[in-house]
């Protein structure tokens, strides 16, 4: 009894200093990417003044009808978009992405607005800007939108090295018809010129880019991030679904994923893993360590450790049904606890998820 006593106080003050060593070491590790990028002291912009209210609603007036026919151009059309405020401005909007823009009732589409009437208001020159649409006329496709708006705001809230997606509530008129869709969920989402604006760094479009040549910190969060979503539809050397911006001190590109509705955590219908993985499932995990060496790994899940509560918490949205909130964040727990302990780092984590 004696000795258990004596032991208490220092199995509390080990548990207290590993907590302590865990959260210096994650410091140190962002303050790492931070130091990278010097941030550009521009003005705002009209993507920083749509996304300042959270869900903000907004109609967009275009001839949806021939945007969803010509699904494969990369022509503009002409478009009106409105704020609810009743601000209105005029803008050119035309169908982009791969897979998305094949099978979604709405393409994702590209925003281009008028540089003259930005500048006429004070703000910054980058005008374009990228919308997601949900790939379904439903509630299922507002379900699979929110759920991926929510996995981008979990990686920016890691690294400041991430693009900017912010939910609205948008209704779409078909000018072609004259009718107006139902009010459906949407992403705006940061464009590559703005994000490389922000960062003050320069947009890295080689393929088949070297491991020594990225920032280790910023790739293998990214790696990581990838790995707990359940997401293999992404790889760095060919750039899909990553951007790579070289940074301005160092001159190694820092990796920006994106497009995760093919991960478990979004578990779109469509979605299927990688068939170099050998999954049958995007509910199961398989690591693409991408040529990142293990302590970087393992530091980067140490960050994920660290933050657990803060990802764990964008679960909780306000825009998600309660079972969906409780299905994203059984499945986040799940890698967590796969994840515990000191062993090494399992390749593959098979989910009991159904």
């Amino acid at each position: 009894m004696r000795l258990a006593h004596l032991l208490k106080p220092m199995m509390r003050f080990n548990h207290s200093y590993h907590w302590l060593f865990l959260v210096l070491l994650c410091h140190g590790y962002t303050i790492s990417i931070a130091q990278d990028t010097i941030p550009s002291s521009r003005t705002k912009s009209i993507f920083e003044v749509l996304i300042e209210k959270d869900a903000a609603k907004m109609t967009l007036e275009c001839d949806l009808t021939s945007i969803i026919e010509q699904k494969k151009t990369n022509q503009y059309f002409p478009a009106t978009l409105r704020t609810a405020d009743g601000k209105s401005y005029k803008i050119e909007v035309k169908p982009r992405g791969k897979f998305r823009r094949k099978i979604a009732a709405f393409p994702p589409i590209k925003i281009k607005f008028k540089k003259k009437e930005l500048v006429a208001e004070g703000l910054d020159t980058l005008n374009e800007i990228k919308l997601v649409l949900p790939c379904y006329e439903s509630e299922q496709g507002d379900e699979l939108i929110v759920r991926e708006y929510l996995a981008y705001r979990m990686f920016e809230s890691l690294t400041v090295a991430s693009l900017r997606a912010r939910l609205i509530r948008i209704t779409i008129r078909d000018t072609h018809v004259e009718k107006s869709k139902p009010p459906m969920y949407a992403i705006l989402l940061e464009d590559e010129e703005e994000l490389v604006s922000r960062l003050n760094g320069t947009l890295n479009e080689e393929y088949g880019v070297p491991a020594d040549s990225l920032n280790a910190n910023q790739a293998a969060l990214a790696v990581m991030f990838e790995y707990m979503i359940g997401n293999t539809d992404w790889e760095i050397s060919m750039q899909r679904n990553v951007r790579l911006v070289k940074a301005p001190i160092s001159g190694k590109s820092l990796v920006i994923p994106y497009d995760f509705d093919f991960s478990g955590l979004v578990g779109a219908p469509y979605a299927t893993p990688s068939s170099e993985t050998g999954l049958k499932s995007v509910k199961d995990r398989f690591l693409m360590s991408n040529g990142i060496n293990a302590e970087h790994l393992r530091r980067a899940l140490n960050t994920l450790k660290a933050n657990r509560q803060t990802i764990l918490g964008w679960c909780k949205s306000k825009y998600l049904s309660y079972d969906a909130s409780e299905e994203m964040k059984l499945y986040l727990r799940g890698f967590f606890e796969k994840m515990e302990g000191n062993g090494e780092m399992p390749t593959l984590i098979k989910m009991d998820i159904d």
